[in-house]
């Protein structure tokens, strides 16, 4: 049966998280936002699909989204799925909105909300979770989703292919292990910049006693803080757990590993975004200076290209992709894909409303057909708003439990559309 997409709704949903210093950081301190679209059909089912924003801008967002609209309404899943590619491109190189970009920015934001809720439809109409639906998917039809212009120097069809194909090998096996024990994770709700030593001090021991044995915490304040902050989390969590570090990309290449000197009694396993996210060759400095620790970066990185050279220059020990960040679904296939050829870990970046529930199913595709290891890979949690979806993530023992609903667990309650839409939702008024 062959369904046409009819129309596209976007909504600017905002969740009031700034006063409780929620996802507070270096930088941030923010409405944890979604652009949201629905894509309604002929059929019984609709699209959904988000690009995470900050709060203020996420109008500019929506109306990227309704510029893009007419690329997707009127189009057939069927014709959307025979050359994805290209209705990727139409979306991603509009030849009049380029100029806002190219493949960068609000337009390429808007181009992952749109393309995610394409392959939302698709898994709902395959009945099928999204991890499932591309993990059962054919090698050939994977590496025709994959646009590889620019980046033939680091990953070929043929590497994708080569892959894609090995990582059929055992892949039930490690479907059945995550069935039995789930997806490794770790939580980031501890340690927020904006919260006292004392909550942050409570929150670690009751994360440790819920069984979460990695966690993270943001630095980038006074590092007399950062330190002690730092040392009270390692008190709660003994010897033996992970400590993951977040700068959020507050510091200079040369700050960033002066820094790193004095946290490095903790033991920290990464430091995440030390420097700007576009400075590669600076990242790759920081790796050097750094080593054993790992430098972590990706969640704002604007596309494939930036995680091709990342990699290149061996400037990373960890690779966090985002879902929305970059283009949709398609775009984070060549992602995991480089990450493999260069055998470095991928550990997808989730603070924000709705990555979770988005990432869990982009690392167990990882891990089913392209990674195949769980060493070194976890996926962050973060505590909030997960009552707003229909199909909210679950974990177990500091782990993430499979979602079984067909969709990529992207479609957000109605009434939690209507209380929290910007202006006018009961929430802003």
């Amino acid at each position: 049966m062959v369904t046409t997409i009819t129309d596209l709704a976007v909504h600017d949903v905002r969740f009031p998280t700034a006063a409780a210093g929620d996802g507070s950081d270096a930088i941030n301190r923010g409405d944890y936002s979604a652009t949201y679209v629905e894509l309604v059909t002929d059929g019984p089912h609709t699209g959904a699909g988000f690009t995470f924003t900050n709060g203020r801008g996420n109008e500019i967002t929506c109306a990227a989204v309704r510029a893009l609209a007419h690329h997707v309404v009127g189009r057939t899943v069927e014709e959307i799925f025979a050359a994805p590619v290209a209705f990727w491109r139409s979306l991603s190189a509009d030849v009049q909105l380029r100029w806002l970009g190219p493949e960068k920015g609000v337009i390429h934001m808007a181009t992952g909300a749109i393309v995610n809720a394409v392959w939302d439809l698709r898994a709902k109409l395959d009945g099928k979770p999204l991890w499932r639906l591309l993990a059962e998917l054919p090698t050939e039809e994977l590496v025709r989703c994959v646009d590889f212009h620019h980046i033939t120097d680091a990953l070929t069809p043929d590497d994708a292919t080569a892959i894609l194909d090995k990582g059929l090998i055992g892949s039930q096996e490690r479907l059945a292990e995550l069935r039995e024990a789930g997806f490794p994770s770790y939580t980031t709700s501890v340690g927020w910049l904006g919260y006292p030593d004392d909550k942050v001090r409570a929150l670690t021991r009751q994360a440790y006693a819920e069984g979460w044995r990695a966690m993270k915490m943001k630095v980038g304040g006074a590092i007399e803080d950062d330190v002690r902050r730092a040392r009270i989390i390692r008190e709660e969590i003994g010897p033996d757990a992970l400590l993951m570090m977040d700068a959020n990309q507050v510091w200079d290449v040369d700050e960033a590993i002066a820094n790193m000197g004095l946290l490095a009694e903790v033991r920290p396993y990464w430091i995440e975004e030390p420097t700007h996210a576009d400075d590669v060759l600076g990242h790759a400095r920081i790796q050097r200076a750094v080593s054993p620790i790992r430098v972590a970066t990706g969640e704002v990185a604007a596309n494939r290209v930036i995680f091709k050279q990342l990699l290149q220059a061996e400037a990373i020990g960890v690779m966090q992709i985002d879902a929305c960040r970059v283009g949709g679904v398609n775009e984070v296939l060549a992602e995991i894909l480089m990450a493999a050829k260069f055998g470095v870990p991928v550990c997808p970046h989730a603070g924000g409303v709705g990555l979770c529930e988005y990432v869990q199913h982009l690392a167990i595709f990882d891990y089913l057909r392209v990674g195949t290891s769980l060493d070194g890979r976890m996926v962050e949690y973060v505590d909030h708003l997960h009552e707003h979806f229909v199909d909210p993530v679950r974990t177990r023992d500091g782990r993430y439990l499979l979602p079984e609903r067909p969709g990529y667990s992207a479609t957000m309650r109605p009434e939690s559309i209507a209380e929290f839409s910007f202006p006018d939702g009961p929430a802003w008024r």
